[in-house]
């Protein structure tokens, strides 16, 4: 495995054998046997291993939240998003590295960045779908922000089709409606309310 070093055998964990079924430079899938602390003498599971990605909480002055359209060809949809992209680098990642991946995102896709006093607050991570890979995306939130004078510059086989300011309601809104149905969005939209970005409160990583 290539891609992170933060996952290690300990606590009753123990990889006892893998197996390389699929190797490609943005994933891989492996069929392992390993050894849990309710499973000692070991079991099989297929387990994707993909890059950590970084999304991105982008707020303006005036409080509203900077969303793309983009095109997911898997599901075959458009969807609202907030910005977000792979970090290059396998392995661990310090927040700095993070957020500066996070902040190259947001000015590719969506043309923002922070402006004069803006400021990134970093925030804990989660994990997309652990039943089958250990891909893990990173959430900052970036307040202030502002057009770019630099504009969009984005990767060719990506399709963004509108970068949009949503208030906290609209995008309330959109949860509830399932306009909004992508888990990066989801997730960071559940972290925003619950540490009071949508309300009160305060969501800044301890």
């Amino acid at each position: 495995m290539a891609f992170h070093t933060f996952i290690k055998d300990a606590n009753g964990w123990q990889t006892l054998a893998r197996k390389p079924l699929f190797l490609h430079q943005y994933l891989e899938v492996h069929q392992v046997t390993v050894a849990s602390p309710s499973r000692p003498a070991g079991f099989e599971w297929t387990v994707c291993h993909r890059k950590a990605g970084v999304v991105v909480m982008a707020q303006t002055a005036e409080g509203g939240f900077v969303m793309i359209r983009q095109e997911r060809v898997p599901v075959q949809r458009s969807l609202w998003e907030f910005p977000a992209g792979q970090i290059d680098e396998g392995g661990s990642h310090d927040w700095e590295a993070i957020a500066a991946a996070g902040l190259r995102e947001l000015e590719e896709e969506s043309g923002y960045h922070p402006g004069p006093g803006g400021d990134v607050v970093p925030m804990h991570l989660y994990f997309s779908s652990p039943g089958f890979t250990d891909e893990h995306c990173y959430q900052i939130w970036v307040r202030g922000v502002e057009p770019s004078p630099r504009g969009v510059h984005r990767d060719p086989n990506e399709e963004i089709s509108e970068v949009r300011v949503f208030s906290a309601a609209e995008i309330q809104h959109m949860v509830l409606s399932g306009e909004i149905c992508d888990a990066n969005t989801l997730s960071c939209v559940a972290r925003l309310w619950a540490g009071g970005a949508l309300g009160k409160g305060s969501c800044a990583r301890e």
